[in-house]
């Protein structure tokens, strides 16, 4: 079926609503998902499949249209539509340009990187992997979603980095248990998530342990834990020392080359202790906690406190077209940063605004089959 067919369609299906001029976006994201539920043919949980809604609208026309000739709905895609469907129930916004089940695919992970658990699916447990919008005043964009726990998720809610930290030294001052189920180093890990996605003082940003590595495809707003990331993966690969010693030889100065090997030689034992491991994750929980020593995250702040934020940015880039790093940095400017992010809406879709029913969107379609793609971090421009 071609565009013009289903325009048709669209067309002759809500011409015999009451208000056939016109439809809410709110009613035209519904639609649209009902639609896509139908080419998958994958069924609406109930009671959103007897509920007249513009979602069973758009399932009804779908269905009637494709019949028998629907697509295939892997894992990836029934969490794409179950990510829409939550996110159309309570208004939030999502980017569909960029957010596809590939890239569901791409942020995908073994393990809650908050509380380090293996994360089931469709279990109903607190353990089943979970799409968390890591800032919360945003939609469901590319760059600011994470895979986690249920537990985690429900447990970080609406709170960003300064609540987290907050909830950190309540928890070690007050010598509490955990808060809202999360113990104080799972806390922690949730602050420095939250930090990634929030613009911070460059000499804050200096002083936080990297306990948790960016997950993939996240946008890192603050051009020094870019650096951070950057030199703390290169120890979950083979050839970590020559790509090192390339990466010193970029560094300005003597002082600046002496105090970057004072840090990673206070950082480098404590990831060897934890051994070599096979498992991707087991290395990552290594680098990660090698960050907790005092004296690591000390020498890592007199060395990055030497540098600007237009000086870790270049070292990232120049770096990285050197082919010096394991991951892929791509560098995007401030509005393409936050692109279908919807700050100024705070992640909700706005209701009142009306568009002519007869509008049809062409969704772009991802044809290729999914590749082994390298990790990405995405670091907006100063």
């Amino acid at each position: 079926m071609n565009e013009l067919e289903r325009q048709m369609t669209l067309e002759l299906h809500l011409s015999h609503d009451r208000n056939a001029g016109t439809v809410t976006t709110h009613e035209h994201i519904g639609f649209e998902l009902g639609w896509d539920y139908a080419h998958y043919n994958v069924h609406l949980p109930a009671p959103y499949a007897q509920e007249p809604s513009p979602l069973r609208n758009g399932l009804l026309a779908g269905a009637a249209t494709f019949g028998m000739r629907t697509l295939q709905p892997t894992r990836h895609v029934r969490k794409w539509l179950q990510l829409r469907l939550h996110a159309w129930l309570r208004g939030r916004s999502v980017e569909l340009v960029q957010v596809t089940p590939h890239y569901l695919q791409q942020i995908d992970v073994t393990h809650c990187p908050i509380t380090r658990v293996a994360l089931s699916s469709a279990t109903l447990e607190s353990t089943d992997a979970s799409i968390d919008r890591v800032r919360s005043d945003a939609g469901y964009a590319a760059g600011n979603l994470a895979v986690m726990s249920a537990k985690a998720n429900h447990a970080k809610g609406a709170h960003g980095f300064r609540d987290a930290l907050g909830f950190v030294r309540q928890i070690e001052a007050e010598s509490l248990g955990g808060i809202a189920g999360l113990t104080a180093a799972q806390w922690a890990r949730t602050a420095v998530l939250c930090s990634y996605v929030e613009r911070l003082s460059h000499a804050e940003a200096c002083a936080l342990p990297m306990l948790v590595l960016p997950p993939n495809r996240l946008r890192l707003f603050n051009p020094v834990q870019a650096l951070q990331a950057f030199v703390s993966l290169q120890l979950a690969t083979e050839g970590w020392s020559h790509r090192l010693s390339r990466f010193e030889d970029l560094l300005p100065g003597k002082d600046t080359k002496r105090a970057f090997q004072m840090f990673f030689h206070a950082l480098l034992p404590r990831v060897l202790e934890a051994g070599r491991s096979a498992e991707p994750h087991e290395v990552r929980w290594a680098i990660e906690d090698a960050w907790r020593n005092p004296l690591a995250l000390q020498r890592w702040t007199a060395f990055a406190s030497q540098l600007t934020e237009a000086q870790c940015e270049d070292l990232v880039a120049r770096a990285s077209q050197r082919k010096l790093g394991t991951t892929r940095l791509d560098r995007v400017n401030d509005d393409q940063a936050v692109e279908g992010w919807n700050l100024d809406s705070r992640g909700y879709v706005p209701h009142t605004v009306l568009m002519r029913r007869r509008v049809s969107r062409a969704r772009p379609v991802d044809v290729r089959p999914p590749a082994r793609v390298p990790q990405q971090a995405h670091l907006p421009l100063q």
